[in-house]
Order: C-alpha cells, then sequence, then structure tokens
C-alpha cells in the first residue's frame, strides 16, 4: 500500500512569492484522499538529511494562506549544493520515512537535485516520485517562459529605478545603480520599464550577456552626461571583460582590495557595495564629475513585502498545485515550465529534469539593443504583463518659462 507521504523543501535565495508554491502543494495535497501527511523539510536539503520535518497537515488553511501572501522561506533554505553522495543521503531519509513523493521548490542547483535524487530512487526500486517546482528571481531556468519570482523582482527594480531617475533629475549627476544576475541580465533590464519619457533614466544598461569593456563604458557615460547633463546607469553584477573575468574582481584588485569569494569559489557579487563604489571611483577620477552615487540593491529586490506582482503570486501557486498534479496523474518526475500563450496567458508542462537541470538560460539576443546598452522592444513587450497591475507612474510639471528681466 502506498505511504500517502509527502514531503515539501524551499531551496537557494528566497523571492516574495515562494510560499505560494509552498502553499499550493499542501492545500492541492488535501484534496487527494490517499495523502495521509504532507511534511516541510526546515532549510531545504540540510533540514532533510538532518531529518528536521515539519507536519504541513496540521496547520490552517487560514493560517496557510497568511503565509503564502509573506515574501520569504517560510520552511527556511539552504545555500548547499549536493552531490551525489549527499543526494544518496536524501534518499536513505526519504526512503525511511517512507515518503513517496518529493517536492522541491528552486532553481538550477535545486532542479539538478531533484533529477539525482529521482536517478537513485529509480536505481533502488523505491516508488519516489519526484518533481521540481521552478523557482528564481534571475529568470535563469531553461524551458520556461519566465520563472516565479522574477516578477516581482523585476517589479521592484522599475520601480526602484524610476525614484532614481526622478532623484538624479532634480539634483543632475551620475548614478550606478548594481542589480543582481551573475549570468542573466533579466533583472538589470528590468529597469527598463522604470522609463517613460525620452530623457528618462536608466540611460545605459549593463548585462553579463555582453562583454564589458572600462573605456567604452567611461565614453558611454560621458556622451550621456554632456547630452542630458546627468547620467542614470544600470549594472548587472556580473559584468565581465572578454576574458569572462569578472569586472568587480579586477576593479579590486586594481584598486588593491582583496577579492571575496564564495563558499563555491565564485566571486562575491552580492551583498557586498564593492562594484558600485568601484564603478563611481573610475567615472570621478577618468571624467572629473562631482557628482557621482552609487547603490547595490543587493538582496533589497528579493523579498520585498510592498512591491509584489499579483501575476508572480497567481503563478507561483499555481507551479505548485500543478505540480501535486503532476505527481498524482502522471507516470514521470520532471520540472514544472510555465509556457506562454496568447498576448498574455500561460499554460503549464512537465518537462525532463535532464532538459533544466544544471543548465541555465541568459537574455536572448532579440531582447537585447544593437549598441549593448539598452534593452529592446521587444523586451518590454515580454516583460510588462509580469509585472502585474497598478504600476505606479510618475508625471512632470508642464512648466511654462517665465521671461527674465535681469539676464535676457
Amino acid at each position: 500500500m502506498p505511504s500517502g507521504k509527502i514531503l515539501v523543501a524551499q531551496g537557494g535565495g528566497p523571492t516574495a512569492v515562494i510560499n505560494q508554491s509552498l502553499v499550493g502543494v499542501v492545500l492541492e495535497s488535501r484534496r487527494f484522499q490517499h495523502v495521509t501527511r504532507v511534511y516541510g523539510a526546515l532549510h531545504g536539503v540540510r533540514g532533510i538529511i538532518n531529518e528536521e520535518f515539519v507536519d504541513l497537515t496540521q496547520e490552517t488553511s487560514h493560517n496557510l494562506e497568511l503565509v503564502a501572501a509573506t515574501p520569504s522561506s517560510a520552511l527556511g533554505s539552504t545555500r548547499d549544493k549536493p552531490d551525489i553522495a549527499y543526494c544518496q543521503k536524501i534518499f536513505e531519509v526519504l526512503r525511511a520515512h517512507e515518503i513517496e513523493h518529493f517536492f522541491y521548490i528552486g532553481g538550477n542547483d535545486s532542479s539538478d537535485t531533484v533529477r539525482i535524487v529521482s536517478e537513485e530512487a529509480h536505481k533502488a526500486g523505491y516508488p519516489l516520485r519526484c518533481i521540481h517546482i521552478p523557482k528564481t528571481i534571475d529568470n535563469d531556468l531553461v524551458g520556461s517562459d519566465h520563472t516565479p519570482g522574477f516578477p516581482s523582482a523585476a517589479r521592484f527594480v522599475a520601480q526602484a529605478f524610476a525614484g532614481a531617475n526622478l532623484d538624479n533629475a532634480a539634483l543632475p549627476g551620475v548614478y550606478v545603480g548594481v542589480v543582481m544576475g551573475r549570468h542573466a541580465g533579466f533583472l538589470t533590464a528590468a529597469s527598463a520599464l522604470g522609463k517613460k519619457f525620452p530623457d528618462d533614466g536608466p540611460h545605459l544598461i549593463y548585462l553579463p550577456e555582453r562583454v564589458f569593456a572600462l573605456e567604452q563604458f567611461l565614453a558611454d557615460v560621458k556622451a550621456t552626461y554632456e547630452k542630458y547633463g546627468r547620467c542614470v546607469i544600470a549594472v548587472s553584477e556580473g559584468i565581465h571583460d572578454a576574458s569572462g573575468e569578472p569586472i568587480a574582481s579586477l576593479l579590486a584588485t586594481q584598486a588593491g582590495n582583496a577579492v571575496e569569494r564564495d563558499a563555491h569559489g565564485n566571486v562575491q557579487l552580492s551583498g557586498t557595495g564593492a562594484l558600485a563604489d568601484l564603478l563611481c571611483d573610475e567615472i570621478k577620477a577618468k571624467l572629473g564629475i562631482k557628482r557621482v552615487r552609487g547603490d547595490t540593491f543587493g538582496y533589497l529586490q528579493r523579498s520585498f513585502i510592498g512591491c509584489v506582482s499579483d501575476v508572480d503570486q497567481r503563478e507561483a501557486r499555481e507551479v505548485g498545485e500543478k505540480a501535486v498534479q503532476f505527481a498524482m496523474w502522471g507516470e514521470r518526475d520532471g520540472s514544472v515550465a510555465i509556457k506562454r500563450t496568447g498576448f498574455y496567458s500561460v499554460d503549464y508542462e512537465l518537462l525532463p529534469l535532464t532538459d533544466v537541470a544544471g543548465r541555465t538560460r541568459t537574455m536572448e539576443d532579440e531582447f537585447i539593443s544593437a549598441s549593448g546598452t539598452d534593452v529592446t522592444d521587444a523586451f518590454r513587450l515580454y516583460l510588462r504583463p509580469l509585472l502585474g497591475s497598478g504600476m505606479p507612474d510618475a508625471f512632470r510639471l508642464r512648466a511654462a518659462k517665465v521671461a527674465k528681466v535681469l539676464k535676457p
């Protein structure tokens, strides 16, 4: 007899809507009579190997709905990147607890974890259904039109740059805003949706899909500053030179600063204002512009509580619900993917785990302008419906100038 036990976990960086997917799994699972327990693993895969489970079957529907509308990972998350030995331990725990359905909400690494656990279950002849539920603000999962979490983070970025542009127009100078995105520039590109008037910023957008040359960057800034008397710049944290070396590490080395690296050996890009500060220093030193300011959005854009796309909320819930339906009614493991239909509507498919696991999507060429410092109308049309309803707008005075008397 099937055990009727389900386990759900959350991995990687939190988002504004990841709890919608969690609650989608829990509530949809309760509709199936043979489901006896829905467990949640605390802090992702680490919670699985440590057997740190909570019984979500006992949560009230009302409280689940309140949690669904709350950003960040309610179960906690982890940055562990499981290898085969780690995944074998995960499978041992799942088998010991007689869990026969495993749902993991996460990005690229999470999909690869699900793939390995699925393969280990097949080798052992254990009836485990493994489903990966998509999540990432980077929008870099292969096979999906977009990924839950990205639209809300993109909404934040668009609104933040709209505000930065207003500030910069009031007190002209150069503003540099650094946005998350090591390999994919979708989130940085979202800054373009904050523009309304032709001379609005961001005037320059730099993405990791294009090689970054410091001298050309300074020339672009100089030309823009001379044209508008100011310049707003959106920069992806992952910009790199022709060899692939992150600009953050190059400039840090030139400045005699130590380069921070994370637990996996990658140059630390998020959570530090180094890149913004270094680029601002270059602009001041090489262009002689006095008013130069920089910000690093860092973790603000991931779980900002007051800026959530209603479209993102709905779809994040639905990928959780569809994951359960695919698991209960299907006969294969996989990764849930969002497919766009019509001008804007979506459908859901279950892709083979091997099509998604460990792969990274980057921005398509059709979304990036020929200059490499802006996005195209195709990208604007792609992103706008994802941002949801009620996007704020900015207006200007229609000021009629009064003729000068003392200085005609």
